[in-house]
């Protein structure tokens, strides 16, 4: 089952139309920010396959938060 989260696309850490090279930076980011929690690799539900990376911290919870939130598929939890 898919896992629909919300974030603020402006948090993004990156985006990428190629999921491997997403979750490739998103494991170099994991390295190098070890601190951060975990990293989320997640697909966009508009128009064209693209991928993000968020911090898992960054998810927005309250669904009356501003309406610059989207929701996004869960691809990979780091």
């Amino acid at each position: 089952m898919d896992e629909v989260v919300l974030f603020n696309p402006g948090d993004s850490i990156g985006n990428f139309h190629d999921y491997h090279e997403a979750v490739q930076q998103a494991q170099i980011y994991r390295e190098r920010h070890d601190e951060s929690g975990h990293v989320l690799v997640v697909k966009s539900e508009h128009g064209e396959p693209s991928f993000d990376i968020f911090l898992a911290e960054q998810q927005l919870t309250d669904k009356s938060e501003p309406s610059t939130k989207q929701r996004y598929t869960v691809s990979k939890k780091m």
